[in-house]
């Protein structure tokens, strides 16, 4: 039966303007915005005009602090090419730091009058966050600190995003359902990359990109001429290395899948993801793929899997390392290199590596958190360990933490591996979650491998894939316990 109602009766948002209550408020704000961008630019006006959408997810983060893990999540994959589009010097990472911040201030709203139920936080994998963090927080006192603001820049990346995002995702990835969603929302921002990749490629960078390739950048982004690709990530490094790591996993989950759709859906993921890979002339992230599978074959103790994975592992390294095949093309001819034992920029890297072993011979803390590498010239101004270019995120971590701090960071990253590796081949009984389990021990010892030749690990999107990943693995028995979807 059709429905009688007259759709003129129908009150409607846009009727409620009739009415003073609402159309007052807004033609004030208009009239506000209009003023602030003509006496202090665009970007007070744009401030003033987001502050009832920042009151509404206000409103809606401590109504569901789910919102918060989440939106950390989607500022990982975007804050860094936002920060391209914003004039002038704005603190835009800091965004990061406040979404965390309020999360956590909202679960404790949310249970004001009850006790937060923090158990399912209590974890090794917790605790272990927690000393590494400790550890960089005694950094903060090291006697060859020149400047303890850049201490606070790189302590964050380094240790204290971990701290926060692992305890979010014990918290709030606690199903299998809602460990699907997670891998979702990562496969959709993974295709938007490496699109945006191709589009650099083949359209051409916009104007703040063309702007950004005009400064420093373009002495490693544009190489004879030709374009490295970097899409929205903070280079063509770290867009490289991500969309590599996104490809093993989306690859390895591909095959856990059972549904057609969703199949089909990570396949293209892997499938863009490693375009992206050779896209950004990166040669280090050929080590995920070839390292992360590596572990996989391992992982599925299946003796012809292992076999027949290993020899087409070989037959990888050969082409790249014995012959000449596909050596006009650009990506490959780079790609290649990273095969050859005397390529001149290894060479460099292992001289600044000698400079700084014996710089830190007498400094087994290292020479402070946030000191080392071009990022600490505005900090530190010419220091040695700004003027010696670190490269490596295990050579960040040793020149500014010292011996103590890199075998304190390699135990931490070790005791997470070999005790998921552990609990996938011998704990987890279902099949499709002992899969997904493994794609991402599989990217994590990617990464962890192509961290030896950049700092990729501790660099967004990938960082904070990574300490999710940490949770969601040592996690796993928990998710092996309930019930099949």
């Amino acid at each position: 039966m059709k429905s009688q109602t007259n759709q003129f009766n129908i009150i409607t948002g846009s009727d409620k303007l009739s009415s003073l209550k609402y159309l007052v408020p807004l033609v004030l704000l208009s009239a506000v915005s209009a003023v602030a961008v003509v006496k202090m630019g665009i970007a007070v006006g744009i401030v003033i005009t987001a502050l009832p959408l920042v009151s509404f997810y206000l409103f809606w983060l401590f109504r569901k602090p789910v919102v918060g893990f989440y939106s950390a999540l989607v500022l990982d994959f975007t804050l860094i090419g936002i920060s391209r589009y914003i004039p002038g010097d704005v603190q835009i990472g800091l965004a990061m730091d406040a979404v965390l911040l309020l999360t956590y201030l909202a679960i404790l709203f949310e249970r004001f009058y009850d006790r937060v139920d923090w158990k399912p936080v209590r974890k090794d994998v917790t605790l272990l966050a927690a000393i590494w963090f400790g550890y960089s927080v005694l950094e903060f006192f090291n006697p060859e600190t020149v400047s303890h603001a850049a201490w606070f820049s790189g302590m964050r990346g380094i240790s204290l995003y971990m701290l926060l995002m692992i305890p979010l995702a014990l918290k709030f990835v606690d199903t299998r359902r809602k460990l699907n969603t997670f891998l979702t929302l990562w496969g959709v921002f993974s295709i938007l990359i490496s699109l945006k990749g191709i589009v650099q490629m083949t359209v051409g960078v916009d104007p703040f990109e063309k702007q950004w390739l005009s400064g420093a950048a373009g002495q490693t982004h544009l190489i004879f001429g030709h374009l490295r690709a970097f899409s929205f990530l903070s280079d063509a490094g770290q867009f490289g290395a991500n969309q590599a790591y996104s490809a093993v996993v989306a690859t390895i989950v591909a095959f856990a899948e059972r549904g057609t759709r969703r199949r089909f859906f990570f396949l293209s993921v892997a499938a863009l993801g490693f375009t992206g890979m050779f896209l950004s002339g990166t040669r280090g992230a050929m080590s995920i793929p070839l390292a992360g599978f590596f572990l996989y074959f391992i992982l599925r103790k299946n003796v012809w899997v292992m076999v027949s994975g290993l020899v087409l592992l070989v037959m990888v390294v050969l082409f790249f390392r014995m012959t000449y095949i596909g050596q006009s093309n650009q990506f490959i001819r780079r790609m290649r290199s990273a095969f050859n034992p005397n390529d001149p920029s290894l060479q460099v890297r292992l001289e600044n590596q000698r400079l700084l072993k014996a710089y830190l011979a007498t400094r087994p803390i290292g020479g402070g958190i946030g000191q080392a590498g071009v990022k600490a010239k505005p900090y530190t101004g010419n220091t040695f360990l700004s003027n010696t270019p670190t490269d490596s995120w295990y050579v960040l971590i040793w020149a500014e933490q010292g011996i103590v701090g890199l075998a304190l960071h390699l135990f931490i990253l070790l005791y997470i591996l070999i005790k998921s590796a552990y609990l996938i081949m011998y704990k987890i009984r279902n099949p499709v979650l002992k899969m997904k389990m493994a794609a991402l021990a599989a990217g994590y010892f990617g990464v962890m491998v192509a961290s030896y030749g950049n700092a990729v690990l501790g660099t967004m999107p990938t960082s904070l894939l990574i300490y999710t990943s940490m949770a969601l693995m040592m996690n796993s028995p928990h998710f092996d316990n309930q019930s099949p979807l």
